[in-house]
């Protein structure tokens, strides 16, 4: 079977735009977690976000890009230049038998809303005159818009498509890229995801269904899974891509490998739009399915990343499904999540784990729950409180659980079979 192997990684994650800034953030045990600035937090009852410290000028887009792209779209573009550096891929070679996936789940929100306001400012002008267009508004509305900037950028000519599964965008997205890859529809994909949803339609949304934490006085530890006192998720913001090869395709060219993926699948409980059943059964059956097409045991497994949103529901939910799917080894195992630090950037947050576990294989270092100091007894497993942790990790699951009730599970492991770069 063809694999697929990570050689380039790209980040936009809340705190520094760089993978480099995103790691030093991740292992510091630090949080990128504070009171809104990118709008107004008055009106909201969740007044806290993890937003991105972003100047797409100093990123290198020009004005001209700036006019046109939503935020979203940006972090993308900057994600994607970063990871094909890193890839050291300076040609593509063939552009047919290199694609684009993209996930994001609410797509070019800021555009959106700048638009609406815009729209209603004129309001009784275009009434009149339905057939003009607004003026010097983004050109990129639709979502799969991103993913057509990513392949301009790149210079791909393959198959380009953007996946919209909610909270597992990400991850869905970069498990469809493998895919693709092992079906030989392509040979290099550049995937991941972006989302930049800090915008009022957002927040109010979340504050309505009351998902969001209203821990405004200490925005700094407002994001805390698995603990006790959590009350909700700390919205986010940013973008992961990466450069997936097969195998062979870059042993070829002598490029450095981060991991391999070898295991993905995805399930829906078919059960409510927002709720999840306590057993934690399809996530668990979604770890066990990527687990049999990794042909792995549960003892393989070295570290755990946690979706690990901060909401009571879904922390208990998870801890189940690791005990149904990994058995014993959900006790000795490792588990985290960097939630506790870059909030939850929904479509996004999933490509941004994924690049964070190929980082803890590469480096050595498990990523800490930031903000853990009191357990729910309901969440009885080594959660890695507060302080990353040196170990070898050579097998990393990796989970995310969205509206809808999709759950998604990935494995990745250190490359090493067939002389893959270590």
């Amino acid at each position: 079977m063809r694999r697929a192997v990570i050689t380039g990684i790209g980040v936009v994650a809340p705190g520094r735009p760089g993978t480099k800034e995103f790691w030093s953030l991740l292992t510091s045990g630090r949080t990128a977690t504070r009171t809104l600035t990118l709008l107004d937090p008055a009106p909201y009852r969740s007044q806290v976000a993890a937003e991105a410290d972003f100047d797409p000028l100093e990123q290198g887009l020009g004005q001209a890009d700036v006019q046109r792209l939503d935020r979203a779209a940006q972090f993308a573009v900057v994600s994607a230049r970063e990871a094909l550096a890193d890839s050291g891929l300076t040609a593509l070679g063939d552009p047919g038998r290199c694609g684009v996936t993209l996930g994001s789940a609410l797509g070019c929100t800021t555009s959106l809303d700048h638009g609406y306001d815009r729209v209603s400012d004129r309001g009784q002008r275009l009434l009149v005159d339905h057939t003009r267009a607004p003026e010097h508004l983004h050109d990129y509305f639709v979502p799969s818009s991103m993913a057509a900037e990513v392949a301009r950028t790149a210079g791909v000519g393959g198959p380009v498509s953007l996946v919209s599964t909610g909270c597992t965008s990400g991850l869905d997205a970069i498990g469809h890229a493998v895919e693709l890859i092992r079906e030989g529809s392509a040979d290099v994909m550049v995937t991941g995801a972006a989302e930049a949803p800090i915008s009022p339609i957002s927040l109010a949304c979340f504050d309505a269904i009351r998902a969001t934490t209203a821990r405004n006085d200490t925005p700094a530890t407002a994001s805390r899974p698995f603990d006790r006192t959590r009350n909700g998720f700390v919205l986010g913001e940013g973008a992961a891509v990466l450069v997936v090869e097969e195998l062979e395709h870059a042993r070829r060219r002598g490029a450095h490998a981060y991991a391999e993926i070898s295991g993905f699948a995805s399930r829906s409980n078919a059960y409510h739009m927002t709720g999840l059943r306590a057993d934690g059964a399809e996530m668990a059956e979604a770890v066990r399915c990527a687990l049999d097409e990794a042909r792995l045991d549960p003892g393989a497994v070295d570290y755990v990343n946690a979706h690990g949103s901060g909401t009571k529901q879904n922390d208990r939910h998870e801890t189940e499904a690791f005990k149904l799917s990994l058995g014993g080894r959900a006790y000795e195992v490792p588990v985290s999540s960097i939630k506790s630090m870059i909030g939850h950037s929904l479509g996004a947050v999933g490509a941004l784990e994924v690049a964070a576990c190929a980082l803890t294989i590469e480096h050595g270092v498990v990523p800490p729950t930031a903000n853990l100091h009191e357990s729910d007894p309901a969440c009885d497993l080594d959660y890695t409180p507060l302080t990353a942790r040196e170990q070898r990790t050579d097998t990393v699951l990796t989970v995310g659980s969205g509206f809808g009730g999709f759950q998604s599970a990935m494995i990745l492991n250190r490359p090493r079979l067939r002389g893959a770069a270590a």
